[in-house]
């Protein structure tokens, strides 16, 4: 690693740095440099090596000039190969350690879910709601929100990527909140769907549990002895969403459920980045200590194809999962989703 050096008097100013030896002790480096032997070692690379490992080259803003035209000469004379392809397959498998930090993360995130389902009611706004998410995240430890949360109130919920999070919390509604914090740099990315007034209407009630019993299914073919990859996950999940929704009354075809009511994947890897390790596709067989994502979701348009009673209703549940060998973990388990628990856990603040 090439850092600044400590001095004194920058550090008066700007704060402390880790220097030579910190970065050793802390960052595991097994050789640290004062940044101005940058040149001299770059130039001793570039004439020694065959091979480049690195993504989407563009002059780094914080290389001078000098530099810049250095490592432009010196890429011209080796094979360039993409650096993001070897790293992916490393972080594809979490260690121990990993998890570890996934866990705290989960859980941080998950006691999230419970406060904010509390605090709920109508009149409130999406942003509050934002807030009081991200209060809550961060004292229980997380340094930052994984992504830009959505908070969909109503049919707000029947967009994907809402991210507007500005309108007003109506009674009779139902709030989408797909929120998760980091910890120690792994994200967590959960959602839950809860009423703003705390009890499910019957329609909601029925629309909920035809999603959530496509979550627990799905969630029990996270093991690697099944032989599955997430596209063969999602494959079963949109077959079991077809039957759940024949068991209320839709007449609907694989289209309408792919194209319509269910336009998204059942999930995607997780790590230090929400979508993570996206060199590695989805039809990689899932094997254990992967960490994925499981969210089936149900989103309803004002469309008299589909019974009224359901009609500008949006519900998706989803947790972060670690591949098992026999049985999978669930990260998120703590944040609440069965009926009977999130009507307990709302009216707790009544």
């Amino acid at each position: 690693m090439f850092v600044l050096p400590k001095n004194p008097n920058a550090e008066l100013w700007d704060g402390p740095r880790t220097g030579l030896e910190g970065v050793k002790e802390l960052f595991g480096a097994d050789e640290a440099y004062e940044n101005t032997r940058f040149i001299p070692y770059l130039k001793n690379v570039l004439g020694s090596s065959k091979h480049i490992f690195m993504d989407n080259y563009t002059v780094p803003t914080l290389l001078t000039e000098a530099e810049s035209k250095l490592i432009d000469t010196g890429l011209k004379l080796q094979t360039i190969l993409p650096l993001s392809k070897v790293v992916h397959e490393l972080r594809t498998i979490k260690s121990k350690s990993e998890i570890e930090a996934m866990k705290e993360s989960g859980m941080i995130s998950s006691k999230a879910f419970i406060e904010a389902m509390k605090w709920t009611k109508p009149g409130l706004t999406e942003s509050q709601l934002w807030a009081k998410f991200e209060y809550e995240t961060r004292v229980r430890g997380s340094s930052v929100l994984a992504y830009v949360p959505v908070i969909g109130g109503g049919p707000n919920a029947l967009s994907m990527h809402y991210v507007r999070n500005d309108m007003e919390l109506k009674d009779g509604d139902l709030v989408l909140v797909d929120c998760g914090g980091e910890y120690k740099g792994y994200a967590s990315d959960i959602t839950r769907t809860w009423p703003v007034n705390g009890k499910f209407s019957q329609p909601q009630k029925e629309l909920y549990q035809a999603v959530l019993n496509v979550n627990k299914a799905c969630i029990k073919l996270c093991r690697e002895i099944n032989n599955m990859s997430l596209h063969d996950i999602h494959s079963e999940s949109v077959k079991l969403m077809k039957q759940e929704l024949k068991n209320i009354g839709f007449n609907v075809n694989i289209w309408d459920i792919e194209r319509v009511l269910y336009p998204h994947h059942v999930g995607h890897y997780l790590g230090l980045d929400v979508h993570d390790t996206y060199d590695i596709d989805r039809s990689r067989k899932l094997k254990e200590n992967m960490v994925i994502t499981i969210e089936p979701g149900l989103y309803v348009p004002f469309d008299d194809k589909f019974p009224k009673e359901y009609q500008g209703i949006g519900i998706r549940i989803e947790d972060n999962v670690v591949i098992g060998k026999d049985e999978p973990y669930v990260l998120t388990a703590s944040a609440p989703k069965e009926i009977v628990d999130i009507e307990f856990c709302c009216e707790n603040n009544k």
